[in-house]
């Protein structure tokens, strides 16, 4: 038989899992020192209380015959599309229920939607960049070109005619960097793939944190419904990481080479996945109620706030960083010249602060470092005045 040794051309081990076995073996010899993980970008509030109420009725209904549930639509539940539906009409933005897919989250959709693409084709992303857009191309074997996000141009890369790809990744407000493109910036990118007849991949898992005039959908965009897929997550906008849900669009218009993607994204899910369990959905159509809409805001205000402190941090430090206002995240400058994975072991064994290497998303990363702003607020404060007394 044949191997697919394309998984000898990725790191090892994910990033993630890098940093999480680094800070166990430090607090395994370390048993006396509190660690405070900024690192991974998983929520620490709970779930909505609207949310776990509508699961707990949902469980009800799977006890009883009459209103049992088994096999569901592999695309989602007409009451969760229409809700979501709901919430793109509330910013002008129309979407047919056929264009919504409910997935188990974001990141299972980033990396499964390129079933609908031949490996021959130039996948172009940014470095930095979230590692699942690299690695997932790396195993199908496709060419990856690099966009070049720095610090010069604010980590919001424009597209450079002389480069030619197929398929672009796309994340605003963007994983690792916190950075937002403008309504113009987006304008260039949907303008690039249609004159090179490209497929963006638009990542809005953040999109629930804008707080400024930047897009929250690609399909603000004039002409994004003829070149881009979007991808959605309750994770980050609703605390579901451990729940799992969210939804990817893709546009009925949608064609290339004579093959309809919306049509072919259905096939696919129909073939390989059996739906999100009815239980959950019920539970994320139960965020979009006004109750729900109510207390998304709080936990989102509570993770703004936890931003808005490690940005004032930066600040008063003297510190470059973006994010921390359309973003959960700080993208910094790592201090005095060092890299990323230096900055990781000082900030960790001088502060006992857990952030994120910034090399860990692409060679662009390596004097940069993630902050992230899911923790606690008792922590958060915490860890910014470690880390003011260490670098002030």
């Amino acid at each position: 038989m044949k191997m697919n040794h394309n998984f000898s051309n990725i790191a090892q081990s994910y990033l993630f899992s890098t940093v999480a076995k680094k800070v166990a073996d430090y607090t395994a010899a370390h048993p006396d020192k509190k660690v405070i993980r900024l690192g991974i970008g998983d929520v620490t509030l709970p779930l909505p209380q609207v949310a776990i109420d509508a699961m707990h009725a949902a469980v009800d209904e799977q006890s009883k015959q009459e209103t049992f549930h088994g096999y569901g639509p592999e695309q989602g539940y007409d009451f969760l599309k229409e809700s979501i539906q709901a919430y793109y009409a509330m910013r002008d933005t129309k979407l047919e229920l056929d264009e919504i897919f409910v997935s188990d989250g974001a990141k299972s959709d980033v990396g499964n939607i390129l079933d609908l693409f031949d490996k021959d084709n130039t996948v172009l992303v940014p470095d930095p960049v979230y590692p699942v857009y690299v690695d997932t191309n790396v195993m199908g074997g496709r060419k990856i070109a690099y966009m070049n996000a720095n610090e010069s141009n604010g980590f919001l890369p424009l597209p450079d005619p002389s480069v030619k790809a197929d398929i672009i990744y796309l994340c605003s407000p963007n994983n690792p960097t916190g950075a937002a493109y403008d309504r113009a910036s987006l304008k260039a990118w949907v303008d690039y793939a249609l004159a090179n007849d490209a497929i963006i991949l638009y990542d809005a898992a953040y999109e629930c944190f804008v707080s400024e005039d930047v897009p929250r959908s690609i399909y603000e965009i004039e002409g994004a419904k003829d070149c881009a897929i979007e991808f959605c997550s309750f994770s980050k906008t609703a605390g579901f990481t451990g729940t799992r849900c969210g939804y990817t669009i893709v546009p009925v218009q949608l064609e290339r080479e004579g093959m309809n993607l919306n049509k072919m994204w259905l096939r696919r899910q129909t073939t390989k996945f059996n739906g999100v369990a009815y239980i959950v959905q019920r539970g994320a159509a139960a965020i979009f109620s006004e109750e729900g809409v109510k207390q998304v805001q709080e936990h989102l205000d509570y993770y703004r706030e936890n931003a808005r402190i490690l940005a004032e941090a930066m600040d008063e430090l003297g510190i470059w960083y973006t994010g921390g206002k359309n973003s959960p995240y700080i993208w910094l400058k790592c201090p005095n010249g060092m890299e990323s994975w230096e900055f990781f072991d000082y900030l960790l064994e001088n502060a006992n602060v857990v952030g994120t290497p910034g090399a860990g998303f692409g060679e662009n990363g390596k004097n940069f470092f993630r902050l992230t702003a899911f923790g606690d607020r008792e922590n958060t404060i915490e860890a910014v005045a470690r880390i003011k007394k260490l670098l002030s």
